[in-house]
């Protein structure tokens, strides 16, 4: 029984730590967009409650340099990715096939440089509850059709997710 016990919870601790590399892994706050602080234009603060952003839209100029420091205040686990309409949409499916089980690569995914996937270039980081997460970001030229969301099941359906003016 005490072996079973053992297995079982080295297991889960297993589990856990490849959960966390994953959901750490570039592009959910361990990328390297190749930005400093030095580089950075403004900063923007916002608020991440549960199923909501704060401010819900964000007026860039192309080519400035934004660092984004976003609390979490509610008590669930957030993303903020920027990208277009069809790469949250890509990213949401990802996000839905990973609570299900079938895996979830994001190690392509860095802040600002992209995702391994078509029409997919996306920068994100994910903020646990209580904590704050910083993206450096870099506003690309000519785009004019970019949101913010949390993608993880349910959340941007539920209304969590904002819009870029330019």
């Amino acid at each position: 029984m005490r072996k079973n016990t053992l297995v079982t919870s080295l297991f889960a601790l297993s589990l856990g730590l490849v959960t966390s590399a994953t959901w750490a892994a570039p592009g959910h706050g361990g990328g390297d967009s190749g930005l400093t602080e030095s580089d950075v234009d403004r900063t923007i603060s916002l608020e991440a409650g549960d199923m909501w952003f704060d401010p819900e839209e964000l007026e860039m100029a192309s080519g400035e340099v934004v660092k984004f420091e976003i609390t979490n205040t509610g008590s669930l686990e957030h993303e903020f990715v920027i990208g277009s309409k069809e790469a949250h949409e890509e990213h949401r499916k990802m996000m839905l096939d990973m609570a299900n089980g079938e895996g979830h690569d994001m190690s392509n995914m860095s802040q600002g440089e992209g995702h391994d996937m078509p029409n997919m270039s996306m920068a994100g980081v994910t903020i646990a509850p209580g904590e704050t997460g910083t993206l450096l970001w870099s506003v690309p030229d000519n785009t004019n059709e970019l949101e913010y969301a949390c993608n993880i099941p349910g959340h941007y359906e539920s209304g969590m997710y904002g819009n870029f003016t330019f």
